[in-house]
């Protein structure tokens, strides 16, 4: 691991007198496409900047400068072909962030590459390191790049809770195999049940998640979440009144609108559902959103945003097309 150090000196700005002082000029928005090469195993790919670079010897994730007439996406391939020496075959919109640095004001368009034809080999000086989200192991990393691995440690499934549905030990076996097969994030979502049978069942949920190093989200209920050492899933009141992130864990947050995903996103929430976005069958002709919708939400959210609503894993695939982080299933979950 590299040794923490305090951010470098950066070069002057344009415009900047020998006071240090801008002459009333902001940073001119920059548009950056970065990528999280990422192998199978989970692991993903960061860059070391080169001697002679602004904040030399800080960690990122590869990428460059949107030219004049480029897509992000364009740019995504040429610079890695450029940088690293590879070609892109598969590359998952994903989340967008903007940061200013003291010499810049960047907006970063990351995309999570799957494919890729060649091995990486730095091209332009920088060294490079596999790293994993549960322990990244490289310091210091860019602040604008620092959100993005709590990002990375998001599986692409959400499994919403079916208890009511299927019976509480129905549900908990189920439970117990999905977790077994790799599910690593749910949420405890039960309205119908009484509270004694919610704290019960919210036990013995949470005693199997903890085993199997799975995230558990209570939905709505702070202090039954703060009891049980998990994270909470606020519902849209919640999000409306809160002025402040809870103090949990992870944070999540139900959208159905711009307006909702702005607030979760202010409010530091780690992720957000957004919902519907194909009819359901406890909702027979109820609104919904459609890909098409969904995606011009999703697009530019800077937090992970998980498609709910008439869905299976199947859908996986058309939802990370359309700028979402993953898939939510509730009855589709446990079947």
């Amino acid at each position: 691991m590299t040794e923490s150090r305090p951010l470098p000196n950066p070069p002057p700005l344009a415009g900047e007198g020998a006071n240090g002082r801008l002459a009333h000029r902001e940073p001119e928005l920059t548009e950056v496409a970065a990528a999280v090469i990422e192998r199978p195993d989970g692991s993903f790919l960061m860059a070391r900047r080169p001697e002679g670079k602004a904040y030399a010897g800080w960690w990122e994730f590869p990428g460059g400068k949107v030219e004049a007439g480029e897509t992000a996406h364009d740019a995504l391939v040429r610079e890695l072909e450029e940088e690293l020496g590879l070609r892109v075959t598969e590359a998952w919109p994903w989340l967008v962030r903007s940061h200013v640095y003291p010499h810049a004001h960047v907006r970063l368009n990351f995309f999570r590459v799957t494919g890729w034809e060649g091995e990486p080999h730095p091209h332009e000086g920088q060294a490079l390191a596999w790293t994993h989200a549960s322990a990244p192991e490289l310091d210091p990393i860019l602040p604008a790049n620092g959100p993005i691995l709590r990002g990375l440690a998001l599986p692409l499934v959400y499994a919403i809770s079916d208890a009511e549905a299927l019976g509480v030990d129905v549900f908990l076996r189920r439970l117990e195999e999905r977790l077994a097969a790799g599910l690593r994030l749910v949420q405890l979502r039960e309205k119908g049940l009484p509270e004694r049978a919610l704290e019960a069942l919210a036990g013995h949920a949470a005693g199997l998640c903890r085993r199997a190093g799975a995230k558990l989200l209570i939905n709505s209920d702070l202090e039954l979440a703060r009891r049980l050492g998990a994270g909470v899933h606020l519902n849209s009141a919640q999000l409306a009144g809160l002025t402040a992130r809870p103090d949990a864990p992870w944070v999540g947050a139900s959208c159905h609108d711009a307006g909702e995903l702005a607030r979760a996103a202010a409010l530091g929430a780690d992720l957000a559902l957004l919902s519907p976005v194909l009819p359901t069958a406890s909702h027979p002709g109820a609104p919904t959103l459609g890909w098409p919708v969904f995606e011009a939400l999703a697009r530019g959210c800077p937090l992970p945003v998980y498609a709910l609503g008439g869905l299976n894993e199947a859908d996986l695939a058309a939802a990370r097309r359309h700028h979402a982080h993953g898939v939510a299933l509730k009855s589709q979950a446990w079947r």
